[in-house]
């Protein structure tokens, strides 16, 4: 055999031979790495399930750990026997329990998926359906040095986007406060504190009709079929099964709803107004955007055109003409609507 062919062979042999078998970066161990991770992802995704069954005062089980990682109940009790080992567990007669370890360590990684969660309200333009599952990812994978430069960034946020309490940089985690919803009397005010981002088809019809942390509401009308009540000067309705996906602390009458302004998006073309405002459900990037705009308490805006369909409509703000969607003009609040000559 031609001794250059002989050469190429050997050296594609031991490329081939690297490729598969070389320590680190190799596919062999890339594998183990993988289902080191996977391994490692299950049981920090227990350890928060069993800390937010202790918050809320509920019973952790095996079955339970089943339902809420999506595994076997076969898996769920490998999983725990490993907790157990690990001494991050105590398995008592009928639940399961934290020890320290497996607190702080729980905690550790509710504080990266909080702080992250804020990150990604206030810095991007994600939506905020997005801002749980995106977390969900990241809360695995950042170092130490690498949360505390995040915290330091964010100015050290004490709560989410959701109004979650976010646990300190030594592993405290604030009181919970607040009550649902629907355990508020009808003429009762109070201000909305958190919004449970799970499940996620609720949340997003939460977030659908406007609702958002630091909103301040009053009951209307609760009953076995619906929950009505007055929020930002809108009537709201939801089922009462969302209720506890709504946490409010009761507020004294006397702060009172602000007043009723107008949306944006209520002009008719020819019409103008003062802008009173932007909703804090606009956050981050598109929040900044609009201020880039002009759109800031006090400036003239006058609906010039509609699309068709309506969406997007053209605006007038300070001699500029800007586009504007629905689903943003929804949240921005104007006074003093007047027909233009």
């Amino acid at each position: 055999m031609n001794p250059l062919i002989s050469l190429i062979i050997g050296l594609s042999v031991l490329l081939i031979f690297g490729f598969i078998v070389w320590p680190d970066t190799g596919l062999i161990a890339r594998k183990r790495k993988l289902k080191i991770d996977a391994k490692r992802v299950l049981i920090e995704d227990a350890l928060k399930h069993l800390y937010d069954c202790e918050y809320k005062n509920t019973i952790c089980t095996l079955n339970s750990i089943s339902d809420t990682l999506a595994i076997s109940y076969e898996k769920a009790v490998e999983l725990v026997n490993m907790l157990g080992d690990m001494k991050l567990v105590n398995v008592l007669e009928n639940s399961l329990q934290l020890t320290q370890e497996g607190r702080s360590y729980a905690l550790r990684i509710i504080r990266i998926h909080r702080l992250w969660e804020k990150y990604l309200a206030d810095h991007t333009g994600l939506d905020s359906t997005e801002w749980h599952k995106e977390a969900e990812l990241k809360e695995h994978s950042i170092t130490d040095s690498q949360l505390n430069d995040l915290a330091a960034q964010l100015g050290n946020p004490l709560r989410d986007p959701h109004g979650d309490p976010i646990p300190s940089r030594d592993l405290t985690m604030p009181e919970k406060k607040g009550i649902p919803i629907s355990m508020l009397k009808k003429g009762e005010f109070a201000t909305i504190v958190h919004l449970e981002d799970e499940p996620r088809e609720v949340y997003s019809q939460l977030v659908a009709i406007g609702l958002y942390p630091g909103m301040q509401v009053r009951m209307l009308e609760q009953n076995a079929l619906r929950i009505v009540f007055e929020a930002d000067g809108e009537e709201c309705v939801i089922a009462p099964v969302f209720a506890s996906n709504i946490t409010v602390l009761p507020i004294e009458q006397k702060e009172n709803i602000k007043e009723s302004f107008n949306t944006l998006s209520s002009l008719k073309q020819g019409q103008s107004a003062t802008i009173v405002g932007i909703s804090n459900a606009i956050r981050g990037m598109q929040r900044r955007r609009l201020l880039d705009f002009g759109l800031v308490p006090g400036t003239k805006i006058t609906a010039l055109l509609n699309s068709y369909g309506k969406d997007p409509v053209a605006y007038e703000v300070r001699s500029t003409i800007i586009a504007l969607r629905k689903s943003q003009t929804d949240f921005i609040y104007v006074k003093d609507i007047r027909e233009e000559k």
